[in-house]
């Protein structure tokens, strides 16, 4: 029997979050599209759309600021609440870089020395990373360029990552005055060996795609470069070689010419990247997802994620007072170095010198802090 006489109201709700998001098409920005979802032959299907989420500023790498950070959140958590979106991609501007993470112009000039600004900041980081993990449709990682620093953490808060086979991957906290607190240290064990993590975490050595590839990091790599009409793999790693001399080479640069080589057929190439492949790989997998039951693809990978959030929600806290605190130390040598390098031309501090300063016991004050920092070019 029909239940017509049961009071009904059918008139849709709105449930987005967000009216008035930090979304911009101007950089720095971030950009947020709903894209029609295509079946394989490239016809449009009525109703159905896939979240665009764009980082946009490509001068700096692609690097977040704080009102970029607000963007994120807005998108990914409209995109959740929002029923006709099938899977969110998230991707920036340009053949260089997906994401170098935190603006280091604005960390040097406004949070450092700062640290409960940078404590308020790091917030709004870690919703943004909340945002993704709890996102209820599948996130993909289009990974057009390098994935460096917060700009990895963030994308290893993703699903699933597609990459440009230019793209470089790892950490640069050590390095810079900061520790790989955003996510990176929670993440990467379960992605990676413990050795290969924590070496990956702290070395801030660049790996090349297709070496994150082979040790199962991401699902897939592509060629973005197309010379005379042929696609070229990145005429940098070796990929003909498995193994040479007893060692495995495959993911690893080539050296000597051909490295000289490589950087030169690059350098000549890489502004006109194409990403054909990268975007076929994409649709692939969003197709897929598509002709799921929705509400069993996103139990599955919230049950997966769950592995991930287990350690992020255990530390995420305690990572936000310690990256805070530390802007008043390390950080702001490390971030004012990179930050001066066109003044200085160095962009580290001498490490050897500030930790001979430690060794004697010395005052954190801005006289030993001047003692490890560069100097202006005459």
């Amino acid at each position: 029997m029909a239940l017509e006489w049961m009071p009904r109201d059918n008139e849709a709700k709105d449930h987005s979050l967000h009216r008035n998001p930090y979304w911009s098409n101007e950089a720095p920005g971030v950009i947020f599209e709903k894209k029609p979802l295509t079946d394989p032959a490239g016809k449009e299907v009525k109703g159905l759309y896939v979240a665009w989420i764009t980082l946009n500023n490509p001068k700096q790498f692609n690097s977040y600021t704080t009102d970029m950070v607000k963007g994120v959140i807005a998108g990914f958590e409209n995109a959740s609440l929002d029923r006709s979106v099938i899977a969110v991609v998230f991707t920036a501007v340009g053949p260089y870089a997906f994401c170098t993470g935190g603006n280091t112009k604005e960390y040097s000039e406004y949070y450092s020395k700062r640290p409960d600004e940078y404590g308020q900041y790091m917030e709004l980081f870690n919703h943004m990373v909340d945002a993704i993990l709890g996102c209820h449709k599948p996130v993909i990682c289009r990974v057009n360029g390098m994935r460096v620093a917060g700009g990895q953490e963030i994308g290893l808060a993703c699903d699933l990552a597609i990459s440009s086979d230019l793209a470089i991957f790892g950490q640069a906290g050590p390095k810079h005055g900061s520790s790989p607190a955003g996510g990176s240290s929670d993440f990467l064990p379960w992605f990676l060996t413990m050795e290969d993590a924590m070496y990956n975490c702290v070395s801030c050595e660049m790996w090349s795609a297709y070496k994150m590839k082979m040790k199962g990091m991401i699902s897939k790599v592509v060629p973005v470069l197309k010379i005379d009409g042929q696609w070229v793999r990145n005429p940098m790693i070796e990929t003909d070689n498995y193994i040479k001399d007893g060692e495995i080479v495959y993911g690893e640069y080539k050296t000597g010419d051909a490295l000289a080589e490589g950087k030169a057929l690059l350098k000549q190439h890489q502004a006109n990247a194409d990403f054909e492949l990268l975007d076929k790989e994409v649709d692939k997998i969003v197709w897929r997802f598509a002709n799921l039951f929705p509400a069993c693809l996103v139990k599955s990978i919230e049950d997966v994620r769950q592995k991930k959030k287990f350690f992020w929600d255990t530390m995420k806290n305690d990572h936000r007072h310690w990256l805070a605190a530390n802007m008043s130390g390390e950080a702001f040598l490390g971030f004012g170095a990179f930050n001066t390098k066109k003044i200085t031309g160095q962009d580290t501090i001498d490490f050897l010198k500030f930790r001979q300063n430690v060794a004697d016991a010395r005052d954190w004050d801005m006289e030993m802090f001047a003692e490890v920092m560069g100097k202006p070019k005459e």
